[in-house]
């Protein structure tokens, strides 16, 4: 029987982009071809999103601000309806 494949987040959404290196200023540059894909123009603004496990951050991630207003009004909106629908 065939093994199916998983279908979990990671496997659909997730790859290595690039490799980076931290400089001994703590900084590191985002390579050219990561910024066109995600149409990262100087003076953008992002937002570092981290992911732990326990006090541990395992994972970071990097949306663009613009992107990461439009995603939590997405998800604010309808808890703050209802959150007013409540109140009547």
């Amino acid at each position: 029987m065939p093994k199916k494949e998983s279908k979990d987040c990671c496997s659909t959404c997730c790859k290595v982009e690039a490799m980076v290196s931290v400089d001994e200023r703590g900084q590191m540059v985002l390579p050219k071809d990561v910024r066109e894909k995600m149409g990262v123009k100087p003076g953008d603004k992002l937002s570092l999103v981290s992911l732990a496990c326990g006090d541990k951050v395992t994972c970071l991630a990097l949306v663009k601000a613009d992107d990461m207003s439009r995603i939590a009004g997405n998800f604010l909106g309808p808890v703050l309806k209802d959150l007013e629908g409540g109140k009547k």
